[in-house]
């Protein structure tokens, strides 16, 4: 049995669920099924009891299980020392993250450094009318950025944050007055266009073209900066949603930021070029799963700027 393959086992073993074994591991469902049935094949007997709602550990299974794990882990434990050692001491990983995010990181951050007095984390901001330039340039080593991630721009790893969201609207909007929105006052109401270098999926986590009830959201000017963004709201040109981060940081006259009450979290994650980092990236992106996630502190009820 390969080492992948035990992994994969002993994380479907934890999780019970196919789809979310696949995830926490960054590979597909099917890879994960196909696993389990070459081992239940080359071991002549049913690791799992599958059906439509549950799965569970045979008696095999939980054998196989219970005998795995320790020496798995001591395998981990003697790859993560490895990997400190071959930091030689040092390294600074390059971290591409937007606006005041980086400030949401200071745990990470700091952990990092007592874990690894001798590197160092250095941020560089890059903005979302090019989201993925300088991870395809390898300007950065790692980017924060929400989820889902187009799989042909990056590898995914773990997620750090999660938050709310709010709609930036001019104040003298009607909509200004309340104290909060939903999805579906994006009906009708004109946001922006995010340009040819923005992947569609990717942007419509973020500001769909449709609200939940199929209602179209029509898209409108361009920008590339976040600041233009705030002018073009303050003109009263387009409705923007933003993250749930955005009032503790930012103030821009005749723009109100409201709650959107039932907009999905969203997810920040670090996204690397190529599933096989430097080890001291490497160090980062695991420590940051075993730490894992921090939900942003939430934004007041009604926050207007200006």
């Amino acid at each position: 049995m390969e080492l992948r393959d035990i992994e994969i086992f002993l994380t479907l073993a934890e999780e019970l669920h196919f789809g979310r074994t696949a995830e926490r591991l960054h590979i597909s469902q099917a890879r994960v099924s196909q696993s389990v049935r070459q081992q239940e094949r080359r071991l002549g007997g049913a690791l799992f009891d599958r059906s439509t709602r549950t799965v569970t550990l045979t008696l095999l299974g939980r054998r196989l299980r219970d005998d795995l794990e320790p020496g798995y882990g001591q395998i981990r434990a003697a790859i993560d020392r490895a990997a400190r050692a071959a930091l030689g001491g040092c390294g600074t990983v390059r971290v591409g993250a937007m606006g005041a995010l980086p400030s949401e990181l200071r745990w990470l951050v700091d952990a990092y450094k007592a874990q690894f007095p001798q590197c160092a984390v250095e941020f560089t901001e890059f903005h979302f009318s090019d989201p993925f330039v300088k991870l395809r340039t390898g300007e950065v080593d790692a980017q924060l950025m929400w989820l889902p991630v187009p799989q042909d721009q990056g590898w995914c790893g773990p997620v750090v944050l999660t938050e709310g969201r709010v709609l930036a609207v001019c104040t003298a909007s009607p909509l200004a007055a309340r104290s909060s929105v939903s999805m579906e006052d994006l009906a009708g109401r004109t946001v922006l266009d995010p340009g040819q270098n923005v992947p569609e999926s990717w942007f419509a986590a973020m500001c769909p073209d449709r609200t939940p009830s199929g209602q179209p959201i029509p898209r409108g000017p361009q920008a590339r900066t976040f600041h233009e963004i705030l002018a073009l709201v303050a003109a009263g040109r387009i409705v923007c949603p933003l993250n749930g981060h955005v009032p503790r940081y930012y103030s821009y006259p005749g723009v109100t930021l409201l709650p959107i009450h039932d907009a999905p979290l969203t997810e920040w994650a670090l996204v690397l070029p190529t599933a096989e980092p430097a080890p001291h990236v490497r160090a980062l992106v695991d420590l940051a799963r075993t730490l894992g996630a921090r939900h942003v502190a939430a934004t007041p009820s009604e926050a207007p700027l200006g």
